[in-house]
């Protein structure tokens, strides 16, 4: 269990878990550095809403959102929402990323993260059946009227049974010594 998992399990005792979300992500050394701030997320984690400002620490040479602050401040939303949404029955990791730039971004920048209860409904009834399973979330950065799209970014993220994944290791563990 890391560090943040035991923040979490604690601190959700306290305050509600969407609060937790979203101050400890705020908070969070490493996403901090994003420039990224996480601004609304919902009671029961399916929704959250993230603002990308433009300011000293993310422009680059042409006064543009540099790419890396764009794909860092959206790139660990997905997984950890997901992983908070199914529980300690599953494994998730990312495992591969895309981003495709389609404009410059010199104005604030705004994402939104979903999951539906139909979805989460899908991949668990996925997993139970094949044990293990990869997904795509894409998250478009936009204006905040959303007309205009700056960034596209998608995520395949797995998802395993987390007794599968464990004797899964533990087999290649065994042959590989």
């Amino acid at each position: 269990m890391s560090l943040y998992q035991k923040i979490g399990e604690i601190g959700s005792k306290y305050i509600g878990k969407h609060l937790l979300f979203k101050h400890g992500f705020n908070l969070s050394p490493m996403y901090r550095r994003s420039t990224g701030r996480i601004t609304d997320v919902s009671k029961d984690l399916l929704n959250i809403k993230m603002k990308l400002p433009i300011n000293y620490k993310n422009r680059n040479y042409v006064n543009a959102i540099f790419g890396g602050s764009m794909f860092s401040s959206v790139d660990p939303i997905p997984m950890v929402q997901l992983m908070n949404l199914l529980g300690d029955d599953y494994v998730v990791w990312d495992k591969s990323a895309e981003i495709f730039f389609k404009r410059p971004a010199k104005e604030n920048l705004y994402a939104e993260f979903s999951y539906t209860l139909e979805e989460l409904e899908e991949i668990k009834k996925s997993v139970e059946q094949k044990n293990e399973i990869e997904i795509i979330k894409k998250t478009t950065l936009t204006n905040k009227d959303q007309s205009q799209t700056y960034c596209e970014v998608n995520k395949t993220i797995y998802v395993a049974d987390k007794a599968f994944y464990k004797a899964k290791r533990a087999k290649r563990k065994k042959s590989s010594s």
